[in-house]
C-alpha cells in the first residue's frame, strides 16, 4: 500500500478516470462526438487498470 503522496497522486487518477468514463459517456449519449467519447472511455479503462496496478 502507498502512503503519502502516492496516494494523493491514486485519488486523482481515480477521479479522473470517473470525470472521463463520465463525460465520454456524456458524450455518446448525447449523440455528439462518439468516437471522442470511446477515446474518453478507453483512457478512463487505462487509468483504472494502472490504479489497480499499483495498488495490488
Amino acid at each position: 500500500m502507498t502512503s503519502g503522496l502516492g496516494s494523493i497522486l491514486l485519488s486523482i487518477a481515480m477521479v479522473a478516470a470517473l470525470l472521463l468514463g463520465g463525460g465520454g459517456l456524456w458524450l455518446i449519449a448525447k449523440r455528439r462526438d462518439a468516437k471522442k467519447g470511446a477515446l474518453m472511455l478507453v483512457a478512463a479503462l487505462v487509468l483504472l487498470g494502472n490504479v489497480l496496478i499499483l495498488t495490488l
